[in-house]
């Protein structure tokens, strides 16, 4: 396998929920104690994107995915682990350092509804991006280039002078496509980008963004808790839980024998329209909170298969075979 175009090692992320250091400071059983109190939202993850792929993270609400894709884009600083594009650590970077990266590395965001600017017109929030990273163009060859970008999202360039809400949402969001491919980039993190959109629309922004991938040999970072669009629009798919990523393999594997008991939960959630289907798998308990995580496996508490080991030992992601690395002692074993 060739470098990878992104690489994430070993990333974690918490926010912290102490508040001051007098909100911090209480009184009790007769002297001052000191409690800090922050949510684990990444746990150390590490990912591979390779050049030309569209790799989907998956998982429920909260599990972490959106915070992935905002730190991977510098919109988050990590609170430990590294982040390389192209062979470069760039999770360090200020200022014009970062500046080749923010034209190289573009996001879509998940609501067309609040990541356009009311105050702008389509023309100039288009134009503003193509400005600011590439200063020396003309202002005819600025009009050219957003024309251009806006045709080939579907967008009448007619439409420049009007604003965001005079759109429906599956334009605002042809419109967000737009603004990302208008600098050229080589990689866009698209966080739930059809999440927002009506059922009908959805599949229309997915074969943009596909057919985007062919023209301009994009590579996409693709949050998404859509299981049926993840078997659509992924090449492989990271499935996380509570921070950690618990499953990485390609979409064919993933859905053909997915390995981890929370793959195979999530999988069997998926409404399907066949005599045949496996049954549907349901999980005990409650998802831990993510200020106070459980010790070992974090999916231990609502897992069926979970001994001691698993209780008290964090699994490492470990190659099952090629295409298929999976975090679990069960599998380690041999016991699933």
């Amino acid at each position: 396998m060739t470098s990878p175009l992104v690489e994430i090692r070993g990333l974690e992320k918490q926010f912290d929920l102490s508040g001051s250091l007098l909100e911090q400071i209480t009184f009790k059983d007769g002297r001052f104690q000191r409690k800090q109190e922050a949510v684990h939202a990444i746990n150390g993850v590490d990912l591979q994107v390779q050049k030309g792929e569209a790799l989907c993270v998956v998982g429920e609400s909260g599990c972490g995915k959106s915070t992935v894709a905002r730190t991977v884009m510098g919109l988050l600083s990590p609170t430990a682990g590294e982040i390389h594009y192209d062979g470069k650590r760039i999770d360090n970077l200020k200022g014009r350092d970062a500046l080749p990266y923010r034209r190289k590395m573009q996001m879509i965001f998940q609501n067309p509804y609040a990541s356009l600017n009311p105050r702008m017109t389509i023309q100039q929030t288009l134009e503003e991006p193509v400005r600011f990273h590439q200063p020396d163009l003309s202002q005819s060859d600025v009009r050219a280039k957003v024309q251009e970008v806006m045709q080939s999202v579907g967008i009448d360039p007619d439409w420049g002078s009007r604003f965001g809400h005079e759109f429906s949402g599956g334009q605002r969001q042809r419109i967000a496509i737009a603004r990302a491919l208008a600098v050229d980039p080589e990689f866009i993190v698209a966080d739930e980008p059809i999440s927002a959109l009506d059922v009908s629309i959805q599949a229309q922004v997915l074969n943009l963004m596909m057919e985007a991938q062919e023209t301009r040999n994009l590579t996409y970072l693709f949050i998404t808790h859509d299981l049926a669009v993840v078997e659509h629009f992924g090449t492989r798919v990271a499935v996380m839980y509570l921070g950690r990523v618990c499953e990485l393999a390609d979409t064919k594997s993933l859905f053909a024998t997915p390995r981890h008991p929370y793959t195979q939960a999530l999988l069997s959630a998926i409404p399907r329209l066949e005599d045949e289907r496996p049954n549907y798998i349901r999980l005990q308990g409650e998802v831990p909170t993510p200020v106070n995580l459980p010790s070992g496996c974090v999916f231990h508490g609502r897992c069926p298969h979970a001994n001691e080991r698993c209780r008290t030992e964090v699994p490492k992601l470990i190659a099952t075979d090629a295409n298929v690395q999976v975090a679990c002692h069960g599998v380690e074993e041999g016991r699933l």
